[in-house]
């Protein structure tokens, strides 16, 4: 099929601020309960990215109007260990206010650390009353599962919590033969047919597993013959969710809906790749089985919500926006010694409104309508102006160092993109060969942020146009190679494909391509910090581009703690 375009438009949605933003498991034993040194004044901390106030983080819910924020914490130290359930609450996801630990060892179940978990919310008479499964580890050091619920449930802001007596309510046994070091991540619970189901990530040998349990009380379950779903040679299935989307609408649906127009998305976060991959598919209530669409698990490493970094998502059902909103955890990419300094690691991405797009082939993800709040009253707006070859113009009137920007491009001739290779099917290494410095037909052009004056650092956000026999090919990179002068730091440079499908055979909006590609990256420059900071677009391709629009505001901090 050939599509003639006589113009072709990307928008791409940009948030930043100077840092941007695993379930990981590894413990640095002589690390983990050092002191931290203060979090104050420190440049890199985010503006409006949760974070906690010291050290290290890594499930939501709404409550009585209430958004409920729990998250991995050590309170000792910026690595991973001694690890609690820490809360913060919010009434817009923006803003948040901290309140005491919420989950700590404190049992048999969990004496060696409180891990990941899932929080639903079940109706119990007059009350919605808020579970919470999660992963223990027991005095052998096992992983167990156990609950914990609300002591008072007329309190909004869900301070106090109690374990029941009867946990652990799953655990490993000669029986079962569950791998008890890969046994974690509860999700958030379904009913069907009047019994609840979670699944629970789970390895055996290099085969990755979503193990199934189900209860009719919520206290006592039973694993069922087979896991919802598996994969072999895909390792440690940490943190995976599980949950509806409409087929038609981009109306949230309730974890436990199942009905016509419906398809279910898996989401699994891989140990060995740290990134989360998901796929969509058809659940089958009556077996509990999950069959994915088209190409599966075992064919294709899947999807990904985002192309940087960001693992150990998960989502929640907004009742009240009837939304599914998606959270993701953000990882450093300073040192850990760099870590232990700064006194804190790791932020959560701004939340992002999910659905299924109108194709069937993926999810759409946009920021949630709030961060528009934190946007400064006056845009610095930029309209019209043609990027010749080789040239960039400066954006001004902003907070370059933590400014919201978007931009529409626009190109009106097709004849110099570039031919696309077959064999590029790895994103990440095409936007790493074919980086900001290296001129192509059309493209690079796009974003540079976080930038010094004379461009000794900066982060390169750009698009590149391809032509293949059949399509236009659109490749999204996020380019760190240059971000700082800082050696010690993670400079990888992210790429992803963007689906763009021409509508009317000239316009196509393009978080890149209107949420269908996201990148998260964390740079952490030595020169382009505070009123030091420029951005700037730029056309590095032999080909004119058009800034049809590009409005950036400074954004405002949000409250954090």
């Amino acid at each position: 099929m050939s599509v003639s375009v006589s113009s072709l438009w990307f928008m791409v949605l940009f948030s930043f601020v100077l840092s941007y933003g695993e379930a990981s498991h590894q413990i640095y034993r002589n690390l983990e309960s050092i002191p931290s040194s203060s979090s104050q004044d420190q440049p890199y901390r985010t503006g409006y990215h949760f974070q906690p106030p010291k050290n290290w983080m890594n499930g939501p819910m709404i409550y009585k109007g209430l958004y409920h924020l729990f998250y991995q914490y050590n309170p000792y130290g910026a690595v991973w260990g001694n690890i609690v359930w820490a809360h913060s609450t919010s009434k817009d996801l923006i803003n948040w206010v901290p309140h005491p630990i919420a989950i700590f060892p404190s049992q048999p179940s969990d004496i060696n650390g409180c891990w990941s978990g899932s929080a639903t919310l079940i109706p119990m008479g007059k009350d919605i009353v808020p579970h919470i499964l999660y992963t223990g580890i027991n005095k052998a050091n096992q992983q167990v599962q156990n609950l914990a619920l609300p002591k008072n449930l007329s309190d909004p802001y869900l301070i106090e919590w109690v374990k029941v007596p009867q946990n652990p309510l799953m655990a490993p046994t000669s029986a079962n033969q569950i791998n008890a070091s890969s046994f974690r991540d509860p999700t958030t619970a379904w009913r069907v047919r009047g019994e609840w189901r979670v699944i629970i990530g789970n390895k055996k040998n290099r085969r990755g597993k979503a193990i199934l349990y189900r209860s009719k009380d919520f206290t006592t379950w039973a694993e069922a013959k087979h896991p919802l779903h598996s994969s072999p040679k895909t390792g440690m299935w940490e943190c995976p969710d599980f949950y509806p989307v409409s087929t038609s609408s981009q109306v949230g649906l309730d974890t436990s809906f199942v009905g016509k127009g419906t398809k279910h998305i898996l989401k699994v976060s891989l140990d060995d790749k740290k990134h989360d991959y998901y796929y969509i598919g058809n659940y089958i209530p009556k077996n509990d089985t999950f069959i994915p669409d088209g190409e599966t698990i075992e064919s294709v490493p899947g999807l990904r919500y985002d192309y940087g970094k960001y693992y150990a998502s998960k989502t929640f059902y907004d009742s009240v926006k009837h939304a599914r909103i998606l959270w993701g955890w953000v990882n450093e990419s300073s040192s850990t010694a760099d870590d232990i300094k700064k006194g804190w690691s790791g932020i959560q991405a701004i939340p992002r409104t999910v659905w299924l797009d109108k194709s069937g082939k993926q999810v759409i993800q946009w920021p949630i309508q709030e961060v528009e709040e934190l946007r400064g009253e006056n845009p610095s707006i930029t309209m019209g102006p043609d990027l010749e070859s080789g040239s960039r113009i400066e954006i001004t009137r902003i907070t370059s160092a933590q400014a919201d920007v978007e931009a529409v491009f626009g190109i009106s001739d097709f004849k110099m993109a570039e031919a696309f290779d077959p064999s590029w099917t790895d994103p990440q290494l095409l936007c790493s060969q074919k980086g900001t410095t290296v001129k192509g037909g059309l493209g690079p052009f796009g974003l540079l942020v976080l930038a010094s004056d004379k461009l000794e650092e900066y982060t390169a956000v750009f698009f590149r146009v391809f032509k293949s026999q059949e399509k236009y090919v659109v490749l999204l990179c996020s380019d760190q190679s240059r971000s700082s002068l800082n050696g010690d730091n993670d400079k990888t440079t992210y790429g992803a494909f963007v689906d763009v499908d021409p509508i009317d055979h000239s316009v196509v909006e393009s978080f890149g391509g209107l949420g269908k590609a996201v990148i998260t990256a964390r740079v952490y420059p030595t020169l382009a910090i505070g009123d030091k900071a420029h951005l700037y677009a730029f056309n590095y391709g032999s080909e004119t581009v058009t800034i049809n629009r590009l409005y950036a505001w400074s954004m405002k901090n949000a409250k954090l703690h």
